[in-house]
């Protein structure tokens, strides 16, 4: 067998070769436990997912990228055929895993339906044939960002502590660590697979002198190590960022921080504009006072107009209701046009093109300030209700002469998750000539 030893020989990695071809049905703990001609107390085994999955029979016939469609949830990223997707496990990984090496033509092998729960089956199976306690941790190939190459990852375990929590120690300087919490599991599997290789047909190791990572229940698996969604800052792949925009309604009276609301209103200054122009303007209502006095101002001129339309005021409360989220918004911000840049024609053909022009550059600059909150963690709700009463709106405020108000935009903490998006009919919205 070949190996690996640390420095002052305290860890041993040893691969374990002469596994037969795994097939579906087989007694993968068996045949570990065959090959392995010595297990102790304290050991862990390291097994590529690539053999616990033949053995689940999560071998399909079907064309890759269907099989990955299938087994991802979302896609974070996608570069030509090459897509970054979250699974159902949690992981996110090129192509959720899905290999077509090591395996017959047309087929494709899946990751394991549940990882942890195949480390626990095969951990009990190897403690009842040798009668020891061993940690097992079930590998799979992952990239990462900002790091090239690729290297085995822990996507299952059992019987041991996956992270090490540092916290609260300190070093050899005195400092209180604060943040340090180690992946053992993730480095255990790196490890392994200078062993194990990836053309050597070598699918197991064995670690030994880490017996204090190994528990006496099956524990949290490596579940734990897959980072929850409202902790992860970089949850979002270029797939994902215009899809987390969405209308919310509802928030919570966490109060809005203004250095992400700066950070939005940048973006959203990076619209394209006619002219080389910069028509964008944005009033950030941050005080209750002012917002109160802007929703009043309009809510009486919107009451008003409605009555001089005919409206009952049933009819009436019904409409007004549709700007309820603004007053429930911790912040409001206010789009202007300023398009004093817009060049001036005889006739109103050519001077409603011109106008236009600047209106859809206001609304491109819009649809990134949404976008841009989406990203810094705010829900935002864009009402037209300032288009009706532009006047009103600037006078309320005390815009400078020329903003032209368009629309108002909510923001604030969402209150809950939004519901899903209704599927829609892409065709319906295209016609390629």
């Amino acid at each position: 067998m070949k190996g690996v030893e640390e420095v002052g020989g305290e860890i041993t990695v040893t691969g374990v070769p002469g596994l037969p071809e795994i097939e579906a049905g087989a007694d993968l703990g068996r045949l570990i436990s065959d090959a392995v001609p010595a297990l102790a107390d304290g050991d862990i085994v390291v097994v590529t997912s690539k053999i616990v999955s033949k053995a689940e029979g999560r071998v399909i016939r079907s064309d890759r990228e269907r099989a990955i469609d299938a087994e991802a949830v979302r896609v974070v990223a996608r570069r030509g055929p090459t897509r970054i997707v979250e699974t159902r496990h949690g992981l996110v990984l090129a192509a959720a895993g899905v290999d077509s090496s090591n395996t017959a033509p047309g087929t494709v092998v899946l990751l394991p339906e549940d990882p942890d729960g195949s480390a626990r089956r095969l951990r009990k199976s190897l403690g009842e044939r040798r009668r020891v306690r061993v940690g097992i941790i079930v590998t799979d190939t992952l990239g990462r960002p900002w790091r090239v190459g690729q290297t085995d990852t822990a996507i299952g375990a059992a019987g041991l502590a996956p992270l090490r929590d540092h916290r609260g120690q300190t070093d050899t300087f005195g400092n209180t660590l604060e943040v340090t919490i180690a992946a053992v599991a993730d480095e255990i599997a790196a490890a392994c697979d200078l062993v194990k290789g990836k053309t050597d047909q070598v699918p197991v190791a064995i670690v030994r002198g880490m017996a204090e990572l190994v528990t006496e229940s099956d524990g949290p698996g490596a579940a734990a190590l897959v980072r929850p969604a409202a902790d992860d800052m970089f949850r979002l792949g270029a797939a994902d960022v215009l899809y987390e925009r969405r209308t919310v309604r509802e928030f919570t009276a966490e109060p809005v921080d203004p250095e992400a609301v700066r950070r939005a209103v940048a973006a959203a200054l990076t619209a394209p504009a006619p002219h080389h122009s910069e028509p964008w303007r944005f009033a950030v209502l941050e005080s209750p006072r002012a917002r109160t006095a802007l929703l009043d101002d309009m809510l009486a001129a919107w009451t008003a107009d409605l009555r001089g339309d005919g409206f009952s005021e049933e009819q009436i409360a019904r409409r007004v209701r549709r700007g309820e989220p603004l007053r429930r918004a911790p912040l409001i911000i206010v789009p202007c046009l300023a398009p004093e840049a817009a060049h001036a024609y005889p006739d109103q053909r050519r001077s409603a093109a011109e106008r236009a022009m600047f209106v859809v550059a206001m609304g491109a600059s819009v649809q990134n300030l949404l976008v841009a909150l989406a990203v810094e963690g705010l829900g935002s709700c864009w009402v037209s209700s300032t288009l009706f009463c532009q006047e009103v709106a600037a006078r309320s405020l005390g815009l400078p002469p020329g903003w032209e108000p368009m629309g108002a935009v909510g923001v604030g903490h969402p209150a809950g998750p939004p519901p899903p998006r209704p599927p829609r009919d892409l065709e319906r919205f295209m016609r390629t000539l």
